[in-house]
């Protein structure tokens, strides 16, 4: 059995662990705002079919099932609108990294303030961790805009 958790932000918006079942909606997601994010997200092009993005969500539910880490869906109205996950926690050190991304069409809702400040709250209280890194490049604004909201 797997264990899959739905977190309800507000009204719209809830976080809830990818399985294989939104493959379909993460594809058309990814391959719509393909041109937006490929600056940001390297991986984007390999992204080429919806059998990529399985596997995608199943290395997501090894991560889980190795204890380190996971990786949610953001969703908005019912709509996949991005993903947010820790990349890996080290347990040793209590720390972990956030990595996040929008499709198009879901930017500048405040979706992704709320996300990665649940996330940061659910590293700190739930998960007792004592650092949590959230990198940006220089250039994306978006993206470091995030850390001063």
């Amino acid at each position: 059995m797997i264990f899959i958790f739905t977190y309800k932000i507000d009204k719209t918006t809830k976080l809830k662990m990818l399985d294989l079942q939104d493959a379909k909606q993460l594809f058309t997601l990814l391959d719509q705002s393909k041109e937006s994010l490929k600056e940001w997200l390297p991986f984007i092009d390999s992204n080429k079919s919806l059998a990529d993005t399985e596997t995608f969500i199943k290395s997501t539910m090894k991560q889980f099932s190795e204890n380190n880490g996971f990786q949610a869906g953001i969703w908005s109205d019912d709509k996949i609108a991005g993903v947010i996950g820790f990349h890996q926690i080290n347990w040793n050190n209590k720390s972990t990294s956030i990595g996040y991304w929008l499709g198009k069409g879901f930017e500048g809702k405040g979706l992704m303030t709320k996300s990665v400040n649940t996330f940061v709250n659910h590293a700190f209280t739930e998960l007792n961790l004592n650092r949590v890194e959230i990198r940006a490049a220089v250039e994306n604004k978006k993206s470091r805009a995030i850390l001063f909201q």
